[in-house]
């Protein structure tokens, strides 16, 4: 092989992993909504999450991806870890897809119909669709999936470039002689597992071995430990992105190291007895494109039907093998933002319970102003704390996942989660002004306290069912109930003027107590702040 060849080599895997990332970053957008319903129907079934798991991965298109999410789910505490067992299972059949359409290269035929089958020769077709789709797609969904289709014709086009590049390789001696070292098994896995944990993708490994395989010098004896070896090197991504977790988000990637290795043990003992005891001659063939692919889904079925009914022991082990510790759950944890769709939904659901926490504070505020009590206000007080630290880390969440490939919708949500967030955070803060004046009250005499309380509360019950109403809205996202809480708050902002000038109008004429009026007047100003933020909160739902 000449200098040019090498330096193709590279170029070729360059443009296979790019392809593959486009093609990757492409899918999850175009899947995005499906993503959410998928996790939405996550159970503690290994069988059912290993459909799911198989599902995700087809449309993530990575293996690595999956569990570098399922870390940051477990460590979020949004998922259990006996939840990721299937789906970790699944996951390692649904990469081998790409496998399978690569496989399609190795299609030889004079058929027009069955070449058009070859993907060297529908890519560029494909990659046709995807630059009209993209330049002239009006919406997000077709631009999303024109770079599907970019992202696999350059996929391809790195496939068939590392391909020519490595044809000479058929005709030099020192090729085969480099072969027979990897006939070796044990050395066959290993190659498999760095080379693989290297570029951090089982499906390009895989595409790599089966452009090898064309030059017709591998045999089914050095392919198959190497096949096996570049499950366990996938597991090297979910390693690394569990450093600095949870003992439990641990788990996962150890559980997926685990049930690769086991796997591979497995397949390495029977892979003895087929070579050693039965003397197959099959060992000795070329192995082909097809085979690979073929291969590589049937090791991966095989060895999830056999481990899948121990998907419970092999949880127990892992939990004994690693204690778990006392550290607390992940807010919102980064490596979410490997699935941007489902990193909105998770965020989405903090948001919710922003204002769920914000709600509470304010309407045990309210309270206090009938029935102050000094145990409450320090609750109050750690509530709104709460608050402010579950705000911040919704924010610097948004803020980094604004910065991701997110569609339109997308943005446009992340956009009114960060002002929703806002009012949300103001509302429980003005539920330590509620206190102080409710203090001022309580210390007052009883006839100012029945005073202020007949005028404000007809106005706390209103603004407690308009609150009660936004947090409901804002958990079914619906515009229609959204507008009926607008207009709900623009009636009550009007009663607070029409009870502000009414007591000042009493005060004037010497009919109320100058005491009572102002804290009626701080009361009240602090009521219509509220109602203003929740109304603020209905509008980013229109």
């Amino acid at each position: 092989m000449s200098l040019y060849n090498y330096i193709s080599v590279i170029g070729g895997l360059a443009f296979f992993l790019f392809g593959m990332t486009v093609l990757s970053s492409g899918l999850k957008k175009v899947a995005g909504d499906r993503l959410e319903s998928v996790l939405k129907k996550m159970t503690d079934n290994p069988l059912k999450g290993l459909m799911f798991g198989a599902v995700i991965t087809i449309a993530m298109q990575s293996s690595s991806a999956l569990t570098v999410m399922l870390v940051g789910l477990v460590n979020s505490g949004i998922m259990a870890l006996a939840q990721t067992v299937g789906i970790i299972m699944g996951s390692n059949i649904g990469t081998t897809l790409t496998a399978w359409i690569l496989s399609l290269s190795g299609v030889q035929t004079d058929n027009v119909l069955l070449l058009m089958l070859k993907p060297e020769y529908f890519s560029p077709v494909l990659a046709l669709v995807g630059v009209i789709l993209i330049m002239g797609g009006k919406d997000d969904k077709k631009k999303n999936l024109g770079y599907v289709l970019i992202g696999f014709s350059v996929l391809m086009h790195g496939m068939n470039w590392m391909s020519d590049s490595l044809s000479p390789l058929a005709d030099m001696p020192e090729f085969t002689s480099i072969l027979t070292a990897f006939d070796n098994p044990l050395l066959g896995v290993l190659i498999g597992t760095v080379f693989t944990g290297v570029i951090q993708s089982s499906a390009a490994s895989v595409g790599v071995l089966q452009a090898l395989s064309l030059t017709g010098h591998i045999s089914y004896g050095v392919a198959i430990p190497i096949i096996m070896g570049q499950n366990i090197g996938t597991c090297v991504t979910a390693l690394i992105s569990s450093i600095g977790v949870s003992k439990n988000a641990k788990r996962v990637s150890v559980i997926h190291i685990s049930f690769n290795v086991i796997g591979t043990a497995i397949g390495l003992v029977i892979y003895f007895i087929c070579r050693g005891l039965f003397q197959l001659t099959v060992f000795d063939e070329m192995i082909t494109p097809f085979a690979i692919a073929a291969f590589h889904s049937a090791f991966n079925i095989m060895t999830t039907l056999i481990l899948l009914p121990f998907s419970k022991h092999l949880v127990y082990i892992v939990e004994h093998l690693i204690k778990k510790d006392n550290a607390k759950t992940a807010f919102l944890d980064e490596r979410l933002l490997v699935s941007p769709a489902i990193a909105v939904t998770e965020c989405r659901k903090k948001t919710m319970e922003v204002l769920n926490v914000s709600v509470e504070g304010v309407s045990k505020a309210m309270a206090m102003l009938e029935s102050y009590d000094e145990n409450t206000k320090d609750e109050l007080r750690q509530l709104e704390v709460d608050v402010d630290g579950m705000v911040e880390g919704c924010n610097q969440f948004l803020i980094r996942l604004s910065s991701k490939e997110i569609s339109n919708r997308e943005s446009i949500v992340v956009a009114n989660m960060l002002h929703a967030l806002g009012d949300m955070e103001r509302i429980s803060d003005y539920s330590l002004n509620l206190i102080s004046v409710a203090k001022k009250v309580n210390k007052s005499t009883i006839e100012i306290r029945n005073e202020i309380w007949s005028l404000v509360s007809p106005l706390i019950m209103e603004l407690n069912h308009i609150l009660e109403m936004t947090r409901l809205v804002y958990v079914e996202g619906d515009a229609k109930k959204a507008s009926e809480i607008i207009e709900e708050t623009d009636k009550l902002i009007q009663k607070i003027k029409k009870v502000k000038k009414s007591d000042l109008k009493l005060l004037r004429n010497g009919e109320g107590y100058a005491e009572s009026s102002v804290y009626i007047s701080d009361y009240l100003s602090v009521l219509r702040r509220i109602t203003e933020h929740s109304q603020n909160i209905a509008e980013s739902l229109i």
